[in-house]
């Protein structure tokens, strides 16, 4: 894992070969492999506050998450949320996804984040301090969970 190193941009850091590579990945992914029927493309990549974080090898992205800034808290206190996490079926299982939101959490990890994972990978989160709330939802035909992580400041004895 050490070779694997995150990259993080924002929207106007990007190359177009960059955005065109994590959103090959995430079309592969979640269009062709999940058959997911809803918009990919939403324009909150675009938003000056989005920061894009992947991992890239051979100039292939191979995997990647987004990290949104929502302007009011949708649960509790959280503004930060995680989302369109996805991993290469070639590289799964080699922990990429942990390091992506190791990167994550050390740098608003004294924050309160949100997600909305597949029901099948919410254990991942877990590992992370997240916790599901709510009922299990179908968004795209796939169960999903919401999750909430506390901010380290709020863990504090």
């Amino acid at each position: 894992m050490a070779a694997h190193s995150p990259v993080q941009k924002r929207w106007t850091e990007l190359t177009t070969e960059e955005l065109y590579a994590f959103l090959k990945l995430r079309t592969d992914v979640f269009f062709v492999e999940q058959k997911v029927d809803e918009s990919e493309l939403d324009w909150r990549d675009a938003e000056p506050d989005t920061i894009h974080y992947w991992i890239a090898e051979n100039g292939q992205t191979v995997a990647y998450l987004r990290v949104l800034t929502d302007a009011e808290p949708t649960h509790e206190d959280a503004r930060r949320l995680i989302g369109r996490v996805v991993v290469h079926p070639d590289f799964r299982g080699k922990g990429l996804a942990q390091v992506l939101i190791a990167q994550v959490l050390d740098q608003f990890g004294t924050e309160s984040m949100l997600l909305h994972s597949q029901s099948y990978i919410a254990p991942l989160y877990a590992r992370f301090g997240f916790v599901a709330f709510g009922e299990e939802y179908v968004e795209a035909g796939i169960r999903h969970v919401s999750m909430f992580r506390p901010g380290d400041d709020d863990n504090a004895d």
